[in-house]
């Protein structure tokens, strides 16, 4: 491989990825070869590292886990990977997997390739045509409905994913489990605790008005709109990304998650859609939950109750980094700010259940 050139930027730090390394694996798994080209580091919403570049004529991005590695890290992209594996050629919108190293030795991380997603993060920017019509903004809410109800209406089982996770029960453990998490926070030294009013009643009334019957499918787990990418030219959905949370589950919460995240101008919550969020214009609860019908036979008469399991879940993991700014773990100014989008969801979860 020594006369394998490599036009690699600075800033790209080859102990993260050696690119000697990942083209021996390229040319292993039959990928075109040659040099690496246009490597440019990918910003995103999360500490994932992601690398562009071409190759042979072909482009890719890379993706693995953060710099300093966590517990869970490996495990997390070597699901991601299984699942958008599984997903190919399924009628979702998904970014397209071409291939996946599951073992870390390989490259100190596991990592896989996938192709690069033609589209922008409404978090970011907004083109033109979408910041300057407000139709074209309700028409991407409703697409974003649209893209996580066909995914909820896959059979999981068919795609090889029955123990992707543990859907018995899944309704049963969220609240244990989240008010689990809430309580480990105070290994934060300096945190005084969740200063949130009523989780206790929130998480009780969840418990008492639990949906009976619901039927498992995949579950996003994220699915606000600035984990969705957007196509230049129209409102769809060109991809939704980061899926760090996804599980087998009730498909309902990734509905209740894009009202409970539905951003309105002017509050904390918009901000985390930033470029979109200030402008508004997105579609109703109500419409959203007539869009999902159109794609799925669930129940959709329980909707509100998933929306104030949203709202529980999501609000305790906001404050999980408020919990980590008071030790020093976290920048100040962002533990503050998501706690304010904390306690505007556990308001938003009090006027639901009244």
């Amino acid at each position: 491989m020594s006369n394998m050139s490599v036009a690699q930027p600075v800033d790209v730090d080859r102990d993260l990825v050696d690119f000697t390394v990942v083209g021996k694996w390229m040319d292993e798994q039959g990928l075109p070869g040659g040099e690496f080209e246009e490597v440019a580091p990918l910003g995103g919403g999360t500490q994932n590292i992601m690398l562009r570049f071409r190759r042979g004529g072909r482009d890719y991005v890379l993706r693995r886990g953060p710099k300093h590695l966590r517990a869970k890290s490996n495990e997390v992209i070597r699901r991601e990977a299984r699942l958008l594996g599984a997903l190919d050629g399924a009628d979702v919108r998904t970014p397209r997997m071409i291939a996946a190293c599951p073992d870390e030795t390989v490259l100190g991380a596991v990592f896989y390739l996938m192709e690069p997603i033609t589209g922008f993060n409404p978090q970011n920017e907004l083109p033109e045509l979408h910041a300057g019509d407000q139709e074209i903004r309700r028409q991407m809410g409703l697409s974003a409905v649209e893209a996580i109800a066909r995914l909820g209406a896959l059979d999981y089982q068919a795609l090889g994913l029955a123990d992707y996770g543990k859907p018995d029960g899944f309704l049963e453990r969220q609240v244990p489990r989240w008010l689990g998490e809430l309580e480990s926070y105070s290994s934060n030294e300096g945190y005084p605790g969740p200063e949130i009013p009523g989780v206790e009643r929130v998480g009780e009334w969840l418990d008492r008005n639990r949906p009976a019957r619901w039927s498992p499918g995949i579950l996003h787990g994220d699915c606000h709109l600035a984990n969705m990418m957007f196509s230049f030219d129209g409102p769809e959905v060109a991809a939704m990304v980061d899926w760090e949370m996804s599980t087998i589950g009730d498909p309902l919460l990734d509905l209740g998650w894009q009202i409970a995240t539905r951003p309105e101008p002017g509050t904390a919550g918009a901000a985390l859609v930033g470029k979109l969020g200030a402008v508004g214009g997105l579609p109703t609860a109500a419409e959203m939950i007539e869009h999902y019908g159109k794609f799925s036979d669930r129940d959709l008469s329980v909707v509100p109750w998933y929306t104030v399991l949203a709202c529980f879940k999501l609000g305790i993991v906001l404050e999980g980094t408020h919990a980590r700014a008071y030790a020093g773990k976290a920048p100040k100014q962002v533990g503050d700010f998501l706690h304010a989008i904390t306690l505007e969801l556990f308001e938003r979860a009090h006027g639901l259940m009244e």
